[in-house]
């Protein structure tokens, strides 16, 4: 199959309003679970998952952390502006130091809005000592000013300054902006979002979007996991807005891939290539895990033909699955991608991600998945296809016949497809 030729209307299906979740259950874990083995179709709640996990197999979940990326400026006129905040220019180097920039900063962003806002027109906001315009009050006065520098296709680069200039941007955000709730929830922000839009795991801020499949996973389950010897580890994928995002484009091949950034330990990628030498299965907890461990193999292709590749130029683009010549087996892929860290003096690997994952894609880490329920027409579900074929729509026939809740407040599934064969 020519995944440029995959048209996106093939991979859609009702969704009504009525199915999505718009809030989170009380309990994280009584979330209900579907259960996909080998064409088979069962279900139980999350709190119970351990006991549909091979055994021995080793669980991956993304500890991101969602930063409040919504920042929304009240004209004098009376008018609001929103500023999203999506993801630093590529002049940083990575999250982190973009996000420990002081006093000033350059970000990729979406404006709500933007009809009202002039190029050249600064937008000011003041925050703390009791004004109540979405800051944490008695913090002292924090003062937010946004420029507008430039506009392309998708989105603005606009440059923000503030004082006191001794906040990181991090910190600034956490006074000055809300969780950017997806937009098919249509509802406010409320203040349980704070908590609830976040894994209990979550560590390393980035996203702008919660990895949602780990949302359902609590102490008691990781106790039930730790019963079982079922191991876990831990992958950083800093999640876009456009990873929920339907595709607008008719077939694949017009869709321009998002860009994710990755950090992944070198101790991580020793552990998964040790469980897939140990002939036992790798499971990912979400589809942004998905993406990272299936791009550890494609950055290890890339060393296998290029050794001495310069770490600026190691990163997975678009069609790599697709164009690029795989030179190894997946452990081989693997340990090269070591070698590679060792020769750099590398702890952990930081690089980007842009991989899409259709039917037809072969899987080289991931045999398992653990996921929510996606929305028609997104690159998500085109990596549930790849991933259990045709049956997806069996799958979301059935979730919908039963009173699943759709989407990031939503149940989930557990995919065991028992059909991957790693290269």
């Amino acid at each position: 199959m020519d995944a440029k030729n995959i048209a996106i209307t093939d991979y859609t299906y009702d969704l009504p309003a009525a199915a999505i979740a718009y809030h989170p259950l009380a309990e994280r874990d009584a979330s209900k679970l579907l259960i996909y083995r080998a064409g088979v179709i069962a279900q139980d709640i999350y709190r119970n998952i351990a006991n549909h996990l091979p055994a021995g197999c080793l669980l991956v979940f993304n500890n991101t952390k969602v930063v409040e990326a919504r920042i929304v400026f009240q004209k004098p006129t009376g008018g609001q502006i929103e500023i999203f905040c999506l993801e630093p220019p590529a002049e940083y180097g990575g999250m982190a130091l973009a996000l420990s920039q002081k006093g000033r900063v350059r970000w990729k962003c979406l404006i709500g809005g933007a009809s009202k806002w002039k190029p050249g027109q600064v937008l000011r906001k003041t925050m703390g000592d009791g004004v109540s315009d979405g800051a944490v009050g008695g913090q002292g006065a924090i003062g937010l000013e946004a420029r507008w520098v430039e506009r392309s296709a998708d989105v603005f680069i606009i440059e923000l300054s503030w004082t006191p200039a001794e906040l990181s941007f991090a910190e600034l955000l956490h006074r000055a902006g809300l969780i950017p709730l997806p937009p098919y929830i249509h509802r406010t922000v409320e203040p349980g979002d704070s908590e609830r839009y976040q894994t209990i795991y979550a560590r390393h801020e980035g996203s702008v979007a919660a990895p949602t499949a780990g949302l359902h996973f609590t102490n008691t389950i990781f106790d039930a996991l730790d019963a079982k010897q079922i191991r876990r580890s831990f992958v950083t994928l800093h999640v876009g807005a456009g990873t929920f995002l339907p595709v607008k484009a008719a077939t694949m091949g017009e869709h321009h891939m998002h860009i994710e950034f990755i950090v992944v330990e070198k101790g991580v990628i020793a552990g998964v290539l040790e469980t897939i030498r140990s002939g036992k299965p790798v499971i990912a907890v979400g589809t942004t895990s998905a993406r990272t461990l299936e791009s550890l193999y494609w950055l290890g292709a890339k060393v296998l033909e290029q050794p001495d590749l310069a770490p600026d130029k190691l990163a997975v683009q678009q069609w790599d699955a697709h164009t690029f010549s795989e030179s190894g087996t997946t452990e081989k892929a693997l340990a090269a991608l070591l070698v590679w860290m060792e020769a750099s003096g590398a702890d952990q690997l930081v690089t980007t991600t842009q991989l899409l994952i259709t039917p037809g894609y072969i899987w080289k880490v991931v045999e398992g998945l653990v996921t929510n329920f996606h929305q028609p027409e997104s690159t998500l579900l085109l990596l549930i296809a790849s991933l259990i074929g045709t049956d997806w729509r069996q799958v979301y026939s059935y979730a919908l016949e039963h009173g699943f809740r759709f989407l990031s407040y939503g149940d989930g599934c557990l995919f065991l497809p028992a059909l991957i064969r790693r290269p």
